[in-house]
């Protein structure tokens, strides 16, 4: 059989080479001349799978490493007998820490207090139930929205969207969908935005278009919210720059980018791919180096003398994962021509810098308690007392 795969994705060719011939191609560079012989094809999110790239071809199976599917025409794919699978969850803890990353980073820039403070996150699946279990360590009080899963269980924790857009932080977790009553195209727009108090913070890791990236441009700009963590855009690669400018933090689409995350959907497309087919699976994922974390190496120790938790908290974070040096790089492509910001921002994505989660790095503490232990804990980090 014939693979091809994208490029970006880690191990592809050890992973799928017993299966059949490889060729690793650039997910935006996939075109059905390039799919003709093809049996299988492994995607990531920058690729769009329908009609267009598949007739004519001799795919039978797809599979994206990624846990998003809005990219995929599924009905296309079943109508044809084509198999389909996802890596759903394979990045869910890596951005769940991303989340609670930028508000740590976010809170120490600002001089914010979290504790206390309301979280609305919208979209309780695999992420938002993450950001859930980990967020009230950090003191955060949770409004939940999430209509599917509201009708399902009668469950009244959830809260409508007006009630949770008046949260002091707003995190968006829900997929990207178009039609139906529970569309998230522009969820949150212009109308939304200005429900929201003057010192509110948006995130987004979700998709680019569940908001209005216009509407926030404007509202950052007169002040209406208080600011900002974007780390998807509307129209990838070539994004609002303006509002780039404007945001608390920016990153180009790498909230989920952790080796482990990664790795993980590998193996999970890998996986339903030899089901498939019928074939025994022999590849296994190869252990991962943890690497130095910025101004730490893994396993450094750290004082909790005279230190409040949040505080703590925010220094272990960073040291495991340098979140604000990908808001720098990200800002760096405001310096050059706006004709070149688009393949820079591809390119910041590939050449991303190894990134373990914290369960990854284990790291010491000194002066400590019981409970901040279980707080740190609940956050995912893996802490040992000196």
């Amino acid at each position: 059989m014939q693979f091809v795969v994208d490029e970006e994705i880690p191990f592809a060719r050890e992973a799928f080479s017993h299966l059949g011939s490889v060729t690793l191609l650039p997910g935006r560079a996939m075109t059905q001349e390039a799919l003709r012989e093809a049996h299988g094809l492994i995607v990531r999110s920058v690729t769009r799978v329908d009609a267009t790239l598949l007739a004519d071809t001799a795919v039978q199976f797809v599979g994206t490493a990624t846990t998003g599917v809005e990219h995929i025409d599924q009905a296309y794919l079943a109508a044809r007998n084509i198999g389909f699978a996802a890596a759903l969850g394979c990045n869910a803890n890596a951005v769940a820490e991303y989340v609670l990353t930028a508000l740590l980073v976010t809170a120490q820039t600002r001089d914010l207090v979290l504790e206390g403070k309301t979280l609305g996150i919208i979209g309780a699946g695999r992420i938002g139930s993450l950001v859930t279990a980990k967020a009230p360590a950090l003191g955060l009080r949770l409004l939940l929205h999430d209509p599917p899963l509201a009708r399902a269980t009668g469950d009244p924790r959830y809260r409508s969207l007006a009630e949770t857009l008046e949260a002091d932080i707003v995190t968006l977790h829900a997929p990207l969908t178009f039609d139906g009553p529970d569309a998230t195209c522009h969820l949150i727009g212009a109308d939304e935005l200005a429900r929201m108090a003057p010192s509110s913070i948006l995130i987004n890791t979700a998709r680019g278009e569940v908001v209005d990236n216009t509407a926030l441009r404007e509202a950052l700009k007169k002040g209406t919210i208080g600011g900002a963590i974007m780390d998807v855009w509307e129209g990838e690669p070539s994004i609002d720059w303006d509002l780039l400018n404007r945001v608390t933090l920016g990153t180009p689409h790498i909230a989920g980018y952790s080796a482990d995350g990664k790795i993980k959907a590998t193996a999970m497309v890998y996986h339903a791919c030899c089901r498939f087919w019928g074939i025994e699976p022999v590849w296994t994922p190869p252990d991962q180096p943890t690497p130095a974390a910025p101004g730490n190496a893994p396993g450094v120790a750290f004082d909790a003398s005279g230190k409040d938790f949040q505080t703590l908290a925010h220094d272990i974070a960073t040291a495991l994962y340098d979140l604000p040096g990908d808001h720098a790089r990200m800002r760096d492509l405001l310096s050059i021509s706006e004709s070149q910001r688009p393949q820079a921002f591809d390119q910041l994505r590939r050449d991303y810098p190894h990134r373990r989660e914290f369960a990854a790095s284990p790291i010491s503490i000194t002066d400590s308690d019981r409970n901040l232990f279980v707080r740190l804990q609940t956050l995912g980090i893996r802490a040992n007392e000196l």
